[in-house]
């Protein structure tokens, strides 16, 4: 009989997120780290061995601090940095 691993479920973008992340990538307001973060939630719509980078990341991070992000770039930012590969700690 296998051992079961504790692996954490893999995460995807939902269809209410991809929406708002095509919403943001067709705005011609948007800026280039809103439209990075949404292609990147995006990506991880229907694949979730994708991961989001450090840089999308902290662009991520900077737009859900933003006063001036659209509710729909906050949606895609905060899926982006759920989807983002935990650093491992060092023993």
């Amino acid at each position: 009989m296998a051992k079961k691993t504790s692996m954490a479920k893999p995460e995807t973008t939902s269809r209410r997120v991809s929406s708002a992340a095509s919403k943001v990538l067709r705005s011609k307001t948007a800026s280039k780290a809103e439209k990075s973060v949404a292609a990147s939630a995006l990506t991880q719509a229907h694949n979730p061995k994708e991961t989001t980078s450090r840089r999308v990341a902290t662009a991520a991070s900077k737009i859900l601090r933003s006063r001036t992000a659209s509710k729909e770039a906050k949606s895609a930012a905060a899926s982006a940095l759920t989807q983002k590969v935990k650093a491992k700690k060092k023993a």
